[in-house]
């Protein structure tokens, strides 16, 4: 038994066997059954490129043009290697510097086969002449998977010597990376220069036919009819009604309830917090029932465009329960007075919150932290 190499392992035969003039390269596996694989050689020049088309010798093109390497032809095994092909050292020309051995699954991908379903691969080199084996490479189990072609090994000069080296490399692409790597015309999708043979394998996959993509069919953008403002106008309304247009003016807006925050007014509204003590007169809201207290005119705060009844006016700077009105007369509040007057804060102190329900949603404020 010859040396057994590992991928990327190589070997001196003419150390090996001194003397040596010719080889026979045997390849062999298992495969499920339906696989139809093909063994091939490619006569490389310095450049790592194929010499030409007719330097392709495989089971359509047995020999190469000057006859040095040759295939023996997918008929039975021979021994233990499923295809073989024979090269004479003492007659490849000067200008091949080495040569690829190789195997491919024809229509791999058509198909839907790979390598990783083929199993005990490997590849050896006999002297021609006694027949002993001079190197092995068997490829590892498991280390294949959706390959469709795959570089056994290679024959290569070395000074006056030959080597072998051990490959293993795989394509996923099929011939057409092998072809790509080492410019074999033959194999591209373009077609063919006109050659001594013709190929009764086709080697490219069938182009699969694109599906038409489906039409899509563009919703209607929603139609948002914005508010019409005078120009140079604030695009918030006014918080107290936004009947009255734009929120020119920040006041601050002491509600019934709560702590004093700061809203867009109109101009009216805004001179109406701003001449008022707290807390501040709520307006009606359309759709709910206003309870209002009745026997308490008042003058004097009365805001245009709103209706004003029951509500007195703020305390004077002497904090007395005497409240003087505007043209005369003093008046003390009973209490029946408070007690109405406090079902009306009750009242208007739940509008606020529906108000307020409605102007702001609740807020999730999240906190990024960078390190």
């Amino acid at each position: 038994m010859g040396v057994a190499l590992t991928k990327g392992g190589n070997v001196s035969l003419t150390r090996q066997a001194p003397g040596l003039t010719g080889v026979t390269v045997g390849l062999g596996w298992q495969a499920d059954t339906g696989y139809d694989l093909d063994a091939a050689a490619l006569l490389c020049g310095p450049a790592g490129k194929v010499l030409s088309d007719e330097h392709f010798v495989f089971f359509n093109n047995l020999t190469s043009p000057d006859g040095s390497v040759r295939h023996t032809g997918s008929g039975a095994p021979s021994g233990p290697d499923d295809q073989q092909i024979r090269a004479d050292l003492s007659r490849v020309p000067d200008t091949v510097e080495k040569i690829v051995f190789l195997v491919s699954l024809y229509e791999g991908a058509a198909r839907g086969q790979h390598f990783g379903r083929v199993r005990r691969a490997h590849i050896r080199v006999q002297d021609q002449d006694s027949g002993t084996e001079l190197v092995r490479y068997d490829l590892a189990p498991g280390t294949l998977a959706g390959e469709t072609a795959l570089c056994f090994g290679e024959l290569y000069r070395h000074g006056a010597e030959w080597k072998f080296r051990a490959l293993g490399q795989g394509y996923a692409s099929g011939l057409a990376g092998i072809a790509a790597d080492y410019g074999v015309d033959v194999l591209r999708d373009t077609a063919p220069p006109a050659s001594s043979y013709t190929p009764q394998k086709s080697y490219e996959p069938p182009t699969p036919t694109p599906a038409p993509a489906p039409a899509v069919v563009a919703a209607p953008a929603p139609v948002y009819s914005a508010p019409s403002y005078p120009p140079g106008s604030p695009s918030m309304t006014c918080f107290f009604d936004p009947n009255h247009g734009p929120g020119a003016t920040t006041v601050s807006w002491s509600p019934q309830w709560g702590s004093p925050r700061p809203v867009q007014a109109c101009g009216s509204c805004a001179q109406r917090v701003q001449t008022t003590a707290p807390p501040f007169y709520t307006p009606p809201q359309q759709g709910y029932p206003q309870q209002v207290p009745q026997g308490y005119p008042q003058q004097g705060h009365a805001q245009q465009g709103y209706g004003q009844q029951g509500y007195g006016q703020p305390y004077g700077g002497d904090h007395h329960h005497d409240h003087q009105q505007q043209g005369g007369g003093g008046r003390r509040f009973g209490a029946g007075a408070l007690i109405g007057a406090g079902a009306a804060g009750l009242v208007g102190g739940a509008l606020l919150n529906e108000a307020f329900d409605d102007d702001e949603p609740d807020m999730v404020v999240n906190n990024y932290y960078e390190d």
